[in-house]
């Protein structure tokens, strides 16, 4: 189990580094961009591993696998974001159960989230995700609904809207990669609310990417490889 823990620690103090050097680079505060450590397929002993190392913020893509861990790691203090494909049958577990949601991406989905999202609770924190490389397989609103969407999103009395994300088109050449950043970048500026002082996140860049994200304006970063290792096959 040391030579674990020891592993983790260094890929994380590696990634901070990196971090640091994008963001200086590009002229902004590295304290500007947080770390998501997407822990799908990770146990709950992983995650409070990693936790132990001043991560705090988790993103999970199935509701089914995530439950038992955000249980039993209730005592830990953490943020839980969902960053996986919403089902209409899961949004009250999402809503109930979780502090950020990145992929909305449709009005029905919105609603629902909103209203099952109990009143004892903050608001839910959430992104719109759009489909900046218009890939049909992929989930994601189109640039052109994206002003509906955020307007709609606005007037939900649960909801906190606070920004954007996508998942590019894998590309093994950064400067494709760059301009899909960008892309999601313009359009963060371009449909921003008037007023809105919580329109604030930009959730782009993975693990083989983030460094690119970073200059284009990521606030989040969602990184599992990077700091788990490679996983095994799903």
């Amino acid at each position: 189990m040391q030579s674990v823990e020891r592993s983790v620690a260094a890929a994380i103090s590696e990634i901070r580094a990196r971090i640091v050097s994008a963001a200086r680079a590009a002229n902004r505060d590295p304290a500007s961009i947080k770390l998501i450590a997407v822990s799908k397929t990770r146990t709950a002993e992983d995650i409070r591993q990693v936790a132990a190392l001043h991560v705090s913020d988790f993103g999970e893509n199935y509701v089914a696998e995530a439950l038992p861990k955000i249980d039993a790691l209730a005592d830990a203090g953490l943020t839980w974001h969902f960053i996986g494909a919403i089902q209409s049958n899961k949004t009250r577990d999402i809503a109930t159960r979780f502090q950020w949601v990145h992929t909305v991406d449709r009005e029905r989905i919105a609603k629902r989230l909103s209203d099952q999202r109990p009143h004892s609770s903050a608001p839910l924190d959430v992104l719109l995700q759009v489909n900046v490389d218009r890939e049909p397989q992929k989930a994601g609103a189109s640039e052109e609904r994206l002003a509906e969407l955020v307007a709609y999103v606005m007037a939900l009395p649960r909801l906190r809207l606070r920004g954007l994300m996508a998942i590019p088109r894998e590309s093994a050449d950064r400067t494709v990669q760059r301009d899909a950043f960008r892309r999601l970048a313009s359009a963060f500026e371009r449909v921003r609310p008037p007023g809105l002082d919580t329109w604030d996140t930009l959730s782009m860049g993975m693990t083989a990417d983030f460094e690119i994200a970073i200059p284009e304006g990521a606030t989040m970063i969602r990184l599992g490889t990077a700091i788990f290792g490679a996983r095994a096959a799903e």
